[in-house]
């Protein structure tokens, strides 16, 4: 099953990798492939100082974490995204938070779900019917599902 991760999923999983973020992230090989937007790194880098200051990890100890973390997602460049799925992406982001139009556009094009923790994201995204849209807490059960099949 295909998971879009979004940006707030790694912020957490980098703050703490013994979570159920990460826990999640680290052991459901089987039954997800975790994919994110290339953008995704870009925002990582440019929040790196809050996040070692937030962790309280040294530079390399966060760089550690992070490359454990991104060796689990498939990053797709979003330039390959057709302009039609970016419209309908937008229209859906626009009155939520279009700083997400890349996560949504990607789980449309893929044909994923989306997973993030950001709750003003997930409860605009219900509102408007947004299919395939999960939290940690969903994640978690769906794989427990998973499991006892």
């Amino acid at each position: 099953m295909k998971i879009v991760i979004d940006t707030n999923i790694i912020f957490s999983a980098l703050l703490n990798t013994n979570s159920s973020i990460g826990d999640l992230i680290f052991n459901s090989d089987k039954h997800f492939e975790f994919y994110s937007c290339s953008y995704m790194r870009f925002e990582i880098k440019k929040h790196w100082d809050k996040l070692k200051k937030i962790s309280k990890l040294t530079d390399l100890q966060l760089q550690e974490s992070y490359n454990l973390v991104i060796s689990k997602i498939i990053f797709i460049n979003e330039e390959i995204i057709p302009s039609e799925t970016w419209i309908i992406a937008e229209t859906i982001t626009k009155n939520i938070d279009v700083d997400d139009t890349d996560f949504v556009a990607l789980t449309k094009f893929l044909r994923a779900s989306l997973w993030t923790g950001d709750k003003i994201l997930y409860n605009g995204l219900k509102d408007k019917k947004f299919k395939g849209l999960m939290n940690t807490a969903e994640l978690l059960e769906l794989r427990k599902i998973k499991e006892l099949k």
